[in-house]
């Protein structure tokens, strides 16, 4: 498994598990998903307050692992005043089973002023609850103002919508990502229940790329938005197969011809008025 640069955070892999909805299905299969990814690599797991019981879910997973774990979890933006934040963060602490996560972020931008929400993930800092922080659903007209309020280099991560159909990060949210060393990372990478059908030209292109590499569909998507160094992708899995599948494609490295082909398949289109986001 690759790993990739987290902005101020160590390094994590560059294939992570997401948990949203997690909760909704087979709490067993879901546990023994993610512990699964954990043993094939997959140590970056992301959750939030807002996923229901996924926290409770993930702190069975990582049970008696939790140093093999890079462990996310996001304050909702009607918490995320200084007292609400760190409340918030301590809430998802006793959630999670444990003491500190390795990065906590700001699941939207709320009407709470920036500066608020900043000092109170320093704070956590400085508690030793939170070793890095980030932000999630950020447009770069966001991220001057929290660059403004925080500082170079305190930024770890910005979490956004990210799938072969959904490509609006590429004009200018990875661009100003980069030149700020922060890592990008996305979100349901294989759409919201409209990944491509075999039966669509589309699908059927991914399905000829991933046979000349003895890969599945999917394995392919994952491989072409991590193409770039920036960005790392938290696809989830509900069973040991599909998180099995998801790891495999960290270490999928695909041709010049095939990022082409890609490319021209799902195209970008035109920069929107606004950031996308689920």
């Amino acid at each position: 498994m690759q790993t990739r640069k987290f902005g101020n955070a160590p390094d994590v892999s560059v294939i992570g598990q997401g948990t949203w909805y997690i909760d909704r299905g087979d709490r067993k299969q879901a546990v023994a998903a993610l512990r699964r990814g954990l043993d094939l690599g997959m140590g970056h797991i992301d959750t939030a307050e807002m996923y229901g019981d996924a926290e409770p879910v993930v702190a069975e997973a990582i049970a008696g692992r939790r140093d093999e774990v890079f462990l996310v979890s996001k304050v909702l933006p009607g918490n995320a005043s200084r007292r609400g934040t760190i409340t918030a963060c301590e809430r998802s602490l006793g959630r999670l089973k444990t003491d500190r996560l390795d990065c906590y972020l700001l699941h939207w931008r709320g009407a709470y002023p920036l500066d608020e929400t900043v000092a109170a993930f320093e704070e956590l800092v400085a508690a030793g609850k939170i070793r890095s922080w980030g932000v999630s659903n950020f447009d770069t007209d966001d991220l001057n103002e929290l660059l403004a309020v925080a500082g170079k280099n305190k930024i770890a991560c910005n979490q956004v919508l990210y799938h072969l159909q959904e490509r609006a990060i590429e004009h200018a949210v990875i661009p100003w990502c980069e030149q700020h060393a922060v890592a990008v990372v996305a979100y349901s990478p294989f759409g919201h229940n409209d990944f491509p059908s075999a039966r669509s030209k589309e699908g059927a292109l991914l399905q000829g790329i991933a046979d000349a590499h003895g890969v599945s569909p999917r394995q392919v998507a994952l491989a072409f938005l991590t193409r770039r160094p920036s960005v790392l992708a938290i696809p989830k899995a509900g069973t040991s197969q599909h998180a099995a599948d998801n790891a495999a494609a960290g270490n999928l490295v695909l041709g010049e011809s095939d990022i082409s082909a890609l490319d021209t398949a799902f195209p970008r289109g035109p920069k929107p008025r606004g950031l996308p986001m689920l």
